[in-house]
């Protein structure tokens, strides 16, 4: 089974698109933001009805995590998760695996390969999803390959610590924003390993790269920008420091972007206001009030989905058309925001 997968995958990228983004379809794409305290669950279902689900949160709180992506995965009209790729083997996105795979049908498992990461606790966590995939259909990506669903493309941009060397079609121009990027160092963590994704449906563009951290989200970026500009960005590493420098953040020129945070992790004020002040963007939502931030650091409570600590969990959702346009829901209060589609 692995070795088909593989050259199932593998065959996505010599063969481009290998999905049906240009196909006309009156159905949307549909993306739930699933608050997960702070963590990462991210639910894409392609307008053919194909799943994605990046990343399961965290383990415990008595099934937490497992239960809130299962009342997603049911808001979305879908009884099965055709992949679930895993960014990296942090406890926060990796953690919830063991609990999800009692619950809903999953088809394959999709990651960047064994754990890279000299902690105690990541190779815990790691060995717990060794056991917990066992049985399952399994595939370890690449820069450059891509998933073969339905409706959509999603190009694998960074996978163990590599990234793609060349840039995307239409773009690759010079950063500006380059000359001004302090140096960084190294990062030894599993974070650096993340799998970053693009996911394309027609015009509309959205961008996750996991916990990517600085150095590797430059090199993304200068001294050329190899990903051009999105629609919607999923804020890296839940709007932490260590990761959103300006010179990626900018040269994105996101027009809506969404910080998965937690109320007591993420969205730090620098990183915040690094995306909040990126040219050209229309608005920025939160799954929560960032209680140990300050006021001006966090958006108005209507483009937060959970404003107090003890909450019930509510998500952010995404619907997006092929022509670009889409409509962001606070699962809190049901306001909606639509993005036409660009000129």
């Amino acid at each position: 089974m692995r070795r088909m997968l593989v050259a199932v995958f593998s065959l996505c990228v010599a063969v481009v698109p290998c999905q049906g983004a240009q196909t006309p379809s009156a159905k949307p794409l549909q993306i739930y933001f699933i608050d997960v305290e702070g963590g990462q669950s991210t639910l894409v279902v392609s307008p053919s009805g194909e799943s994605l689900l990046i990343d399961t949160g965290w383990p415990g709180y008595e099934g937490r995590d497992a239960d809130r992506i299962m009342a997603a995965a049911h808001q979305a009209g879908i009884a099965k998760l055709d992949y679930v790729l895993i960014t990296h083997y942090h406890r926060d996105h990796v953690g919830g695996v063991p609990q999800l795979v009692e619950g809903i049908k999953v088809g394959t498992f999709v990651d960047h390969g064994p754990n890279l990461e000299d902690s105690a606790v990541t190779r815990t966590d790691y060995t717990a999803y060794e056991k917990a995939i066992a049985g399952h259909a399994h595939v370890v990506v690449k820069p450059g390959w891509g998933l073969p669903i339905k409706g959509v493309e999603v190009k694998v941009l960074s996978a163990a610590g590599n990234h793609i060397t060349s840039p995307l079609p239409g773009v690759g121009e010079a950063n500006s924003y380059c000359a001004s990027e302090p140096a960084v160092d190294a990062d030894s963590t599993e974070n650096a390993r993340s799998v970053g994704v693009l996911i394309t449906y027609g015009r509309f563009r959205f961008l996750d790269l996991g916990d990517l951290t600085k150095k590797k989200e430059i090199e993304l970026a200068c001294p050329n920008h190899l990903l051009g500009t999105v629609d919607l960005f999923l804020v890296t590493h839940h709007g932490a420091d260590l990761s959103n420098p300006k010179a990626l953040d900018w040269a994105l020129h996101p027009r809506v972007a969404i910080i998965d945070n937690g109320p007591r992790k993420g969205s730090s004020p620098a990183a915040w206001q690094i995306v909040h002040d990126s040219p050209g963007l229309e608005d920025l939502w939160q799954l929560h009030y960032a209680e140990e931030s300050d006021k001006a650091h966090n958006v108005e409570p209507d483009h937060i989905a959970n404003v107090k600590e003890n909450c019930e969990g509510k998500f952010i959702k995404v619907t997006a058309q092929s022509d670009g346009t889409f409509t962001v829901t606070n699962g809190r209060t049901g306001l909606q925001k639509t993005y036409t589609k660009k000129p």
